[in-house]
This record gives structure tokens, sequence and C-alpha cells, in this order.
């Protein structure tokens, strides 16, 4: 499913946030814990190290702090936002939704609040979900945040996935703007790509949920079928928004991936023909934080001053489902 239309409102992220728990796990650290090597990990990943939350430290915990900081940075209080749309697959509780924690934590008013799932393409899908809203008319500033405590759902025995996967939260405000003529140099999002495939849902899951076992599951992985397909659904996903909105990638300034697997990622960028040097990469100290990946590299890259205002960026993500999307947008 793609989304481009103009009704005379766009999407414009006014700000990002971000969270990191303090507790950090090397690969040297996963050495003592399972049957691996620093060097096994890194050449098959890219990840050198993620971080942990503690025992006490939800994946609501870390999308509030994540939120605070991108209200601050825009400026604003809970009371300027009109709704809360939280990428999940690791809630605090079944029900209700993470969304409603921060919605109650920051004082912002009653609207709409809820949880999207779809893993690791969750913030995108978010995103899009937000995007409709907001050039429907239906809210004005919405606060869209990727949240995980993926090692809640890890089997600290498997070395094909523990070692991948780290925890954190991202988010961004996105805001109404009425301004501009529709064309690609408007500051917003200008389109979203979202599609699943369900027949391949066991290639990536988890062996447990509420009305099956009655407990949350662990991560299982067909790592190489995975792979595969990431590299395939990526590069079309990207190569669509391309040709939806007439550019080429020498038009990107950025590319912002999920951060899953270093050789995905080139794997990517070298069939958009991109340089590494346009593409925004943090897998190697954070690792696979599924939802929260996507909006925790763009705030780093905002932080340190690589991604400027206006800047075009091109945001794209794959993850169980099998779930993929991207989202072209001028910040």
């Amino acid at each position: 499913m793609a989304t481009n239309y103009y009704t005379g409102i766009r999407s414009v992220i006014l700000s990002t946030g971000s969270y990191l728990p303090n507790k950090v796990l090397t690969n040297k650290d996963l050495e003592a814990m399972v049957d691996t090597t620093d060097e096994w990990i890194f050449q098959r990943s890219g990840i050198r190290e993620r971080c942990i939350a503690g025992d006490d430290e939800t994946t609501g915990n870390m999308a509030i702090a994540a939120a605070k900081k991108a209200l601050e940075a825009a400026g604003l209080t809970g009371s300027d936002i009109d709704g809360v749309i939280v990428a999940t697959t690791t809630p605090d509780r079944t029900f209700p939704a993470v969304a409603v924690k921060v919605q109650a934590a920051l004082d912002i008013p009653v609207g709409i609040a809820f949880d999207v799932q779809a893993v690791c393409t969750g913030f995108v899908y978010a995103m899009s979900v937000a995007d409709n809203f907001i050039r429907l008319g239906q809210a004005k500033r919405v606060l869209v945040i990727g949240a995980e405590k993926m090692s809640s759902i890890l089997n600290w025995e498997d070395r094909g996935t523990c070692v991948l996967f780290g925890d954190g939260a991202g988010a961004i405000i996105m805001e109404a703007d009425e301004s501009g003529d529709g064309s690609i140099a408007d500051r917003g999002i200008h389109s979203t790509h979202l599609y699943a495939n369900g027949q391949q849902r066991d290639l990536l899951y988890t062996d447990g949920g509420p009305s099956t076992t009655g407990k949350a599951g662990c991560i299982v992985m067909q790592g190489r079928e995975v792979f595969k397909y990431a590299v395939q659904y990526m590069a079309d996903v990207v190569e669509e928004a391309l040709e939806e909105n007439n550019i080429t990638s020498a038009d990107v300034d950025w590319l912002v991936p999920h951060q899953a697997n270093i050789r995905i990622i080139e794997a990517t960028a070298k069939k958009l023909g991109l340089s590494m040097d346009k593409v925004i990469v943090t897998v190697e100290k954070h690792g696979n934080t599924s939802a929260a990946s996507i909006p925790l590299a763009l705030d780093e890259a905002v932080q340190d001053g690589r991604i400027k205002k206006s800047d075009l960026l091109l945001i794209e993500g794959m993850g169980g489902g099998l779930t993929w999307g991207s989202a072209l947008v001028r910040f």
C-alpha cells in the first residue's frame, strides 16, 4: 500500500528524541554467556554491543523518556499533543496500550492513543498512520514512538538470536503544515509504502502468546531466509518510494534504514547505488532494537548534526510478519 496524495496539509517532523538503557552488553560479555565470539557476531551482523534494560525498566518507561526529549527539543509540553502512537512488540502489558501510559505520564489531553504492532517495521507503520490522521485534519500534532525491550523475549541460550537484539526507544513529533505547494521541495512526509506477507510469518516469530501458551515466548528466526527477503524487500520498497516521487537515489541526502544487520544495510545501499557515506548506521552500538531502531538512528544523526533541516530522507525497514515499508521525508 502506498500513500502519497496531497491534501494541502503535510506532516512535518518537528523534533526527535531517544533513550537508551545504561547497561551495555558487549560481544565479549556474550562470549561468557553463550557459545559465540566477538568476531563471529561482528562479521555476521556488524554488531559490537547493545543496551539492555534493567528488570524494572519497561518499554513504557523508555517510551516516556524518549518522548520527553522530543517534547523538550520542540519546546512543547504534553498539553500541545493531540495523539500518541507507539510502535512496539514488547508492551508492558497485554493491555492497555503503552500509548495510554505515555499519554498519562506526559499529561497529554484526551485523544487518540494506541499501539501499532508490525515488529521491526512498526515505526514506519506508525508514521504512516499518524500521517493519515494529520492529512485528514483529524489531528494537528502526534507523538510517534518506537520502543522495545527485546531482551525480554530472547532465549539467552540461542546464539543465533540473543546476540542480535537490544533495547531502547526513539520518538518524533509530527505536526500539520499547510505551507508549500506539494512539490518535493516541501518539508514533511511525501509518501509511505507499507506491505506484509503473512505466508512468511513463520520465518521470524515468537513461540508464545496470550491465546496460545499464555506467555510472551521467545524469538525464533530462520536467519538465512530472513536475510534473503530483507535484501529483496527493502531494496524494492525504497525503489518504489523513489519512483512514486519521480526522483532518483542521487536526490536523497540520507538513507535511514532499520538497524538489523550491516550486511543487509550495505546490500540495500548497493542496490540503490548509494554510498555508505549517505547511510545512517547505528547497528554497531545498538544492535537490532526492532521498532525503536529507526527513530534511534534518526535522533542520533539529528543530534550530531548530520541530518539537517530540509534534508531528504529515505526511511525503510523490514520485520516479522513478514512486514516491510518505506517513507520519503523532507526533514
